[in-house]
């Protein structure tokens, strides 16, 4: 947890002049209370990096309490109750916590006995607050499920005095079932509060040109760094229902936009070129082309050197680290492949935290200088 020390009584200017902002916190905070009235501490913004979540632990209750939380969401699960509950309840989270536990102790950081998600998130934001030298400014993390939840940290930075409050959902890409399921989140924490902060939510950043620039840059030192050239780049991202997009959700073209940028920054040739989608769940069709299918398809085609990338991932978690870089390595070199690369996310790199800089520092203008 990260934050920026005692609230500024008034921030100067380096010509030694108070600030608007710290003029104006200081006489916020320094004006007089009638007697018996409750401390008041306001005056700070809260800046709040929100992503998925990751189970407690890999065991079958700790993955129980988690899917069930996640797959009960209906951004996630839009069908009707009376069709899913059922499911979720007699199938789902009887057969599902088991196979999903195995796959999280692969990939688990047993010296903090947390997912990789957790561990990552955590040192973006206390990257982030070294970052930020404002004393008014206090910065956190949470999870849209599981913990730390959204709320605690709401209350968390409310309690540390902070009447204005950025949340950065850490998906490049807007999708309900992301974005507006952490939305939701926040929405229902502010609920609970009497007095509530004031309120900003960063946008996606899927064509910003600085996130564009970051996973360019990133791609190519990882790819100078492999004993061999790949023949083709697949970029995989997080896969939905069809009828999402054709229920006007902006996730596909966000997706599209994104790679081809990437494509362009990078001069990579079109026809070497994939963008695919993968963790498909249910027997419903998905977006497609899916990254196992496309793997098989390539390594049946000829294909032997091939390197993976995964733009819509802020960090690395299990769709990356196991799903792809285990399971899906497994694919295509059991289909005639012969080397498999899978570029790691930004994470907390230069490259990441130059991304998550540049998206805060714009939010807060106007905020923060």
């Amino acid at each position: 947890m990260s934050g920026a020390g005692t609230c500024a009584q008034g921030r100067e200017h380096p010509s030694g002049e108070p600030t608007a902002m710290g003029a104006r916190n200081a006489n916020f905070a320094t004006q007089s209370l009638p007697s018996g009235h409750p401390a008041i501490k306001r005056g700070r913004i809260g800046v709040l990096l929100l992503n998925l979540g990751t189970p407690d632990g890999t065991g079958f209750w700790a993955m129980r309490r988690y899917l069930k939380e996640f797959l009960s969401d209906r951004r996630v699960i839009d069908l009707p109750r009376w069709k899913w509950w059922p499911i979720l309840n007699l199938i789902v989270l009887t057969v599902r916590p088991a196979r999903k536990g195995r796959d999280y102790a692969k990939i688990w950081n047993r010296e903090r006995d947390e997912g990789p998600l957790k561990t990552i998130t955590r040192a973006q934001a206390e990257k982030l607050a070294a970052s930020l030298v404002d004393q008014t400014i206090v910065t956190d993390w949470a999870m849209r499920y599981a913990s730390p939840s959204t709320q605690s940290r709401i209350s968390r930075l409310w309690s540390e005095g902070c009447d204005r409050l950025l949340i950065v959902p850490l998906y490049p890409q807007y999708a309900a079932a992301t974005t507006a399921s952490a939305a939701d989140a926040v929405y229902s924490a502010l609920m609970r509060l009497r007095w509530q902060p004031a309120l900003r939510v960063a946008p996606p950043y899927y064509d910003d040109p600085v996130y564009i620039e970051a996973l360019a840059a990133s791609m190519r030192a990882h790819l100078a760094t492999l004993d061999f050239e790949a023949e083709a780049l697949i970029a995989s991202f997080h896969g939905m229902p069809r009828r999402y997009l054709e229920a006007g959700d902006p996730y596909h073209c966000h997706v599209q936009k994104t790679s081809r940028l990437l494509r362009d920054r990078l001069g990579w040739p079109v026809a070497r070129w994939y963008t695919t989608f993968q963790s498909r769940f249910g027997s419903e069709p998905w977006l497609q082309p899916y990254t196992s299918d496309t793997l098989v398809r390539l390594a049946e085609a000829g294909v032997k050197r091939l390197a993976i990338v995964t733009p819509g991932f802020a960090a690395d978690c299990l769709e990356t680290l196991e799903e792809l870089n285990i399971e899906n390595r497994r694919v295509f070199l059991a289909a005639g492949g012969e080397k498999f690369a899978c570029v790691p996310c930004l994470n907390d790199s230069e490259h990441g935290m130059r991304v998550i800089e540049h998206i805060v520092r714009r939010e807060l203008m106007g905020w923060a200088e």
